[in-house]
């Protein structure tokens, strides 16, 4: 299993507190970045809001796509994923920006797709709104333009929501492949057109059982589909809190867990229940933090979040996103107490 971060561009993950000491800046997510890649982490989510979801509308917020691209210059090692909304965009200049960072990051780059779900944001942007179903026939769509910019010398399209005439796209990304496209969506439509269409799977937070079946369901997707279902690997979001006690980690989690509903935040969380399907009951908790962050309950010990981690390896998960606060205190500790002892449990089975 590999772990991995989210970059911390809303300055935090708590919408409980409102002040968590790490600053929306590039600097500090530089730093950020740096340490991770240093630790040993594999990958770096940065997500793609033009408004902050977690400190409320008015909070600023780095942007996903240029962040990105200057994180790909001064880092050496870990894997870059971008998060992309296909309403924000159109394919063809992503696929080109794509191929663009991929060089600039010696091929390091990935994709996140995710087709919307905040009404109020795109509205905000793009002055367009589509239902649950139209999302992702575009985000479909989407897809296969980029699939065809990266592998065909000249490429045409002629869907629903894209027209595509004899495009030229050079260069090519770095990988042969093209660049690895993850995405996420718990409803039926989602699951199916991500495993017809996209390289890799990405969950919210939930406890091994119920992420061991959606990795089954999607196994058996993908195979359905005709693709070797070997090849799809599944990611997971989890916030983690690691301290020297288990008394320590477990009174951190409920200073986070305290709910104000009057926050700025709550609105773009009652606007993300309310315009997203999604495969399990929510709890008021989820809210503290996004992705249903805790449920994975990774919080204790150094060698307790290892034996959590395992019980996700043995299900099948490959990758785990995490959050955490402070981040750069908390990557780097991580870095020391729990990826070593990762990787030797790794060894030993």
């Amino acid at each position: 299993m590999d772990l991995g971060i989210w970059l911390p561009i809303f300055g935090g993950w708590l919408r409980n507190v409102e002040d968590e000491g790490m600053p929306p800046t590039f600097e500090y997510n530089k730093r950020v970045a740096q340490a991770a890649d240093e630790s040993g982490f594999s990958t770096i989510l940065i997500a793609e809001l033009n408004l902050n979801d977690i400190k409320g509308i008015r909070a600023p917020s780095l942007e996903c796509w240029t962040t990105t691209s200057a994180l790909a210059a001064v880092t050496d090692r870990i894997r870059l994923m971008s998060a992309i909304r296909p309403g924000f965009r159109e394919p063809a200049v992503t696929a080109k920006m794509a191929a663009n960072i991929d060089h600039i990051s010696g091929g390091r780059f990935e994709i996140n797709l995710v087709s919307a779900w905040w009404e109020e944001e795109m509205k905000m942007y793009v002055g367009d709104w589509l239902e649950h179903g139209d999302r992702y026939d575009r985000s479909r769509e989407f897809v296969e333009i980029l699939r065809g910019l990266w592998t065909e010398d000249t490429f045409s399209y002629d869907g629903d929501f894209y027209t595509i005439e004899d495009a030229i796209l050079e260069p090519k990304p770095v990988q042969p492949r093209g660049v690895p496209i993850y995405a996420g969506g718990g409803s039926d439509e989602g699951r199916t057109m991500i495993a017809n269409h996209c390289d890799h799977y990405l969950m919210h937070g939930g406890s091994p059982e119920k992420i061991g079946r959606d990795i089954e369901d999607m196994r058996q997707r993908r195979a359905e589909a005709g693709y070797n279902s070997d090849d799809m690997q599944f990611g997971m979001a989890a916030y983690v809190i690691c301290r020297d006690t288990e008394e320590e980690a477990q009174a951190e989690l409920d200073r986070i867990t305290t709910i104000d509903y009057e926050s700025e935040g709550y609105d773009s969380y009652d606007d993300f229940v309310e315009n997203s399907k999604l495969d399990s009951e929510i709890d008021l908790k989820d809210y503290s933090v996004s992705n249903r962050g805790l449920r994975p309950n990774l919080v204790g010990t150094p060698e307790q979040i290892v034996d959590r981690l395992q019980e996700y390896a043995d299900v099948g998960l490959d990758l785990v996103l995490l959050q955490c606060s402070p981040m750069l205190e908390e990557v780097q500790r991580l870095g020391r107490d729990v990826i070593p002892k990762l990787k030797r449990v790794k060894t030993r089975v």
